[in-house]
């Protein structure tokens, strides 16, 4: 088995041996669950959360503008212009997709 030795600040250290003691696991077995759940080989895991919470936000938000196209076409227009300029801002909009 391959070792490495990483370097802690003394608060992140305190927080792993809390974490893992709140488990019953070492360190490095907490530490190997860690990274096993963030390299998606827990398939229930950090990630498939993740993915489940940005589904719903998507559905919530795809209702809610039906909604408001349905009372307000111009709204629903003012606010997808703001959600495109606010995604530009943080880099989270491809220029190529940035077409409307």
């Amino acid at each position: 088995m391959a070792r490495i030795t990483i370097r802690l600040d003394d608060g992140l250290y305190g927080r792993l041996l809390d974490q893992a003691r709140s488990v019953g696991a070492t360190q490095s077995a907490f530490i190997r669950d860690v990274l096993e759940r963030f390299e998606g080989a827990d398939p229930s895991g950090i990630h498939a959360r993740f993915d489940e919470l940005h589904a719903t936000a998507i559905q919530t938000l795809a209702v809610l503008a039906a909604l408001v196209e349905a009372d307000s076409p111009s709204v629903l227009q003012k606010g997808l212009a703001d959600a495109r300029r606010l995604l530009k801002q943080r880099g989270l909009l491809d220029p190529e997709q940035d077409r409307a």
